[in-house]
């Protein structure tokens, strides 16, 4: 039985299960799926990855927005609730867990205690943390020793 974890920071999109569960085909292959409750986030990094996307508007709203902490944790706990109902209408076995803002902690935890054979990353692009490898795809090949892939939200570009 192959364990994969999917780490996400938004809800996972018809297409990215779809894609994710071609990858691993078998039906013993159960997916873990963990998402951040991003309560501190980087507002100069979204920035510039917004503007580095020509969103002009969205990079003006992350500039003047202030996150707030509880509708972070809500937005990821619906996030959680409806990848996992994603995964379950493609017929695939997939379980799942909120995790604090920096994901490799809990990443590393759920590999060991899991057992997994592969990490899934899906993000959508960011300029800063993509460009100098901070990225958690990156951070995660550094120090979990297993296959990471990177998949782009949405599409089939690969981080």
């Amino acid at each position: 039985m192959a364990v994969i974890i999917v780490v996400t920071e938004e809800a996972l999109r018809e297409s990215d299960v779809t894609g994710i569960t071609r990858l691993h085909d078998s039906p013993e292959t159960r997916f873990h799926v963990l998402v951040p409750q991003d309560t501190e986030r980087n507002l100069v990094t979204d920035f510039i990855d917004h503007l580095s996307l020509f969103e002009l508007k969205e990079a003006w709203e992350e500039l003047t927005r202030r996150p707030d902490p509880q509708e972070a944790r809500a937005e990821a706990g619906e996030a959680l609730a409806i990848s996992l109902r994603r995964f379950a209408e493609a017929g695939a076995h997939a379980e799942g867990a909120l995790i604090g803002d920096d994901p490799i902690p809990a990443l590393r935890q759920a590999v060991n205690g899991l057992e997994a054979d592969e990490v899934v990353v899906v993000t959508r692009p960011h300029a800063v943390e993509d460009t100098f490898h901070r990225d958690w795809a990156s951070r995660a090949r550094d120090s979990l020793g297993l296959p990471v892939l990177h998949l782009y939200s949405g599409t089939n570009r690969l981080g």
